[in-house]
């Protein structure tokens, strides 16, 4: 099988109406989940990752790293806190592209989804540290400052992700239509 065939593969007319299909709940879910909780430099509880790890565990980790790279920017469309065009692709596109890591995990929902929220953590840390060590208050060190405020949304999004993802591998929804 040449390129082409292996590209076309991947990116066939049914798995592109389901990238499109998914991102966009994503993104509404993003936006119902961005009016309950929201941090003053940006970040909230996002459930819009549950179809992109529902994607990626689906359709494998290279298909769940596109959807996440577009759902990236379409998140940035939502809520958007840029102050430097590379803690733009950093934050958004990058951060979300990890959760298609997930999709390495198949057999394994859960350690999917806690490793793909873990990049997009690691993303946002070094995101933190670099453009929003300003923020930490006198005498606080950036580390920790990032871990704090990056986890204080990111883990509950991860536990929310997690348990449904594990209840949608056991009741096997997530193959449904395959």
């Amino acid at each position: 099988m040449n390129q082409n065939q292996e590209t076309r593969q991947f990116f066939s007319t049914k798995i592109l109406a389901e990238i499109i299909v998914l991102v966009s709940l994503a993104g509404a879910l993003s936006l119902i989940s961005h009016s309950f909780f929201r941090l003053p430099q940006g970040g909230s509880i996002n459930l819009g990752m549950i179809p992109i790890f529902w994607l990626a565990l689906r359709r494998g980790w290279i298909i769940g790293i596109f959807a996440g790279a577009v759902f990236g920017v379409v998140d940035m469309t939502i809520e958007p806190f840029i102050v430097n065009p590379i803690q733009f692709i950093v934050d958004y596109p990058l951060a979300f592209a990890a959760l298609g890591v997930a999709g390495l995990f198949r057999k394994y929902a859960v350690v999917g989804v806690a490793l793909g929220g873990f990049g997009r953590f690691v993303c946002h840390f070094v995101s933190g540290i670099v453009y929003f060590s300003d923020y930490a208050p006198e005498g606080m060190s950036p580390l920790v400052y990032s871990t704090i405020y990056n986890g204080t949304y990111i883990i509950p999004s991860i536990i929310i992700c997690a348990m449904i993802m594990g209840i949608l591998q056991k009741s096997k929804t997530l193959n449904i239509y395959l």
